[in-house]
């Protein structure tokens, strides 16, 4: 009997498709947990404090984003018929709902933030189709404004990580914590260049757990609440209390939606470009259900509103790795952390500077590849260079300036407090604006336009030869002579360099 060939992959028609072997799919499924996992019990360790919970009823709270992220996760890259967008994105408790669930704890405490969870989430399924028809308005000159956008928003998220994470702590942004933080960004470099392709691949992993190890040299890793407190432990339906349904949280909670909605489109859509697949108005309907869907069930177990995780579509570009399964994997492991709080207890130990290292990596990919998108648009005779710059602009205001929004009504902080929304929301405005309601558009707009529509006659073109070059008006040509100009040059058109 021949015995038939081992395969490390498969290779099918669509990237995110393929299938690793279980062993590098739980390896580089890991990656994604580590890299995301910092950010998924931030939210309910912020939220936890501001409700006055206890320390062990934080600590549901945050088994249960461990948990439902990991569902939603399988949910997201599985698919089941009319949910799941079928790409490699990590889901989890969405941060652009923090200040929102924070401002409703203080009236109405956690239950509250439950209700409007409930209900918002609700809203957000039953419009999904209708919203993911704007796809159609997301060209290259929109998504590359948004995902570079994506990208340069984390970049404060890898610096307060580099620092330490805790700005309470005395020795936050202290030079050894961003050396070592520093270390583990070499390590990714040195293990990219220098290691095989399966070791150029586990970069991330294999730095953070040299990090890791440095970080315990240097008396910055912490093991020793590893062993306290349980080791198994189900999450119990409504055990902070049911739901309760406050109409100004509500609404609040409704606008959150449309943010996180608009984030996550931008999100399926990047991810989309990054793993070179075909990403329809149907796909990201079904992606968003599963948003939804997943935001709907979580408040039953203690958990918040759900969407992908930006920092961890990085991972997919700096990695190379598309396949959706391997992100599947790492769901596999949020369950196993959100049911054993022992295994989560050790994740959590590691270094917020090691941590920030690799961030710096992940968080600049994502900005390189909207970089790469925007490459491809066409400037010529157009608006799009004043698209592309507006849209970046207005996404780095609350980045640069974190109080720009205070003093303007709560709905408006909650909307645009978000880079990654600004962005888009302003992306997609001017796209209509300049490229689909064109009447009233003149020829040559702006400097910008006249800057991009620079022609040369197939005659000139075909008189030059290689070296020739203009310097102080004159043309200069490959031998070093003056070549004579005959007829006049228009006024603003004379060469300056």
């Amino acid at each position: 009997m021949t015995k038939r060939p081992l395969a490390t992959a498969t290779v099918p028609t669509r990237p995110e498709d393929e299938k690793l072997g279980i062993g590098a799919s739980f390896a580089y499924g890991f990656q994604h947990v580590l890299t995301m996992y910092g950010g998924i019990v931030a939210v309910p360790l912020i939220v936890g404090q501001a409700a006055g919970l206890s320390g062990p009823d934080i600590g549901i709270l945050i088994t249960a984003a461990l948990f439902m992220g990991g569902l939603a996760t399988l949910l997201q890259t599985l698919g089941l018929p009319f949910f799941g967008s079928q790409l490699p994105l990590v889901q989890g408790v969405s941060f652009a709902s923090v200040a929102t669930m924070v401002a409703i704890v203080g009236g109405g405490g956690i239950q509250a933030v439950f209700g409007a969870v409930i209900v918002s989430a609700a809203f957000g399924l039953l419009i999904a189709p209708l919203f993911s028809k704007i796809v159609k308005f997301f060209p290259p000159v929109v998504t590359g404004s948004v995902i570079t956008t994506i990208g340069l928003t984390l970049m404060p998220v890898a610096a307060n990580w580099s620092m330490g994470g805790n700005k309470k702590a005395a020795d936050y942004g202290s030079v050894s914590n961003i050396l070592l933080a520093a270390g583990t960004l070499a390590v990714v470099l040195v293990l990219s260049k220098l290691g095989s392709a399966t070791i150029s691949r586990l970069s991330i992993l294999l730095a953070m757990v040299i990090g890791t190890i440095a970080a315990v040299f240097m008396g910055k890793a912490d093991f020793s609440q590893v062993g306290a407190g349980a080791i198994f432990e189900l999450p119990m339906p409504f055990h902070l209390g049911p739901p309760t349904f406050n109409a100004a949280a509500i609404i609040s909670m409704l606008i959150v939606v449309l943010v996180i909605l608009t984030e996550t489109t931008a999100d399926i859509l990047a991810v989309g470009e990054i793993v070179g697949t075909k990403v329809d108005s149907k796909r990201i309907a079904a992606g968003l259900r599963a948003d939804m869907a997943s935001s709907l069930v979580s408040p039953v177990f203690g958990s918040f509103t759900q969407s992908a995780f930006a920092q961890n579509v990085g991972l997919v570009a700096v990695t190379g790795i598309k396949s959706r399964f391997v992100v599947s994997a790492g769901g596999v492991i949020l369950v196993v952390l959100g049911l054993l709080p022992i295994l989560g207890r050790v994740v959590a130990s590691v270094p917020l500077s090691v941590l920030g290292g690799a961030g710096i990596v992940l968080f600049g990919t994502v900005a390189a590849s909207g970089i790469r998108t925007l490459a491809q648009v066409d400037y010529r005779n157009n608006m799009n260079l004043i698209i592309v710059a507006t849209s970046i602009g207005f996404g780095m205001l609350p980045i640069a300036a974190p109080t720009f929004y205070d003093q303007f009504p709560t709905w408006v902080g909650t909307i645009f407090h978000s880079g990654i929304s600004s962005a888009a929301i302003m992306a997609i405005l001017l796209n209509l604006l300049f490229n689909h309601f064109k009447r009233g558009n003149p020829e040559n707009a702006s400097v910008f336009v006249a800057g991009t529509d620079r022609q040369v006659t197939a005659e000139i073109l075909a008189s030059l030869q290689d070296g020739d070059r203009c310097e102080n008006g004159r043309l200069i040509a490959a031998d070093g002579t003056e070549v004579p100009v005959t007829g006049e040059i228009p006024l603003g058109n004379a060469p300056t360099h």
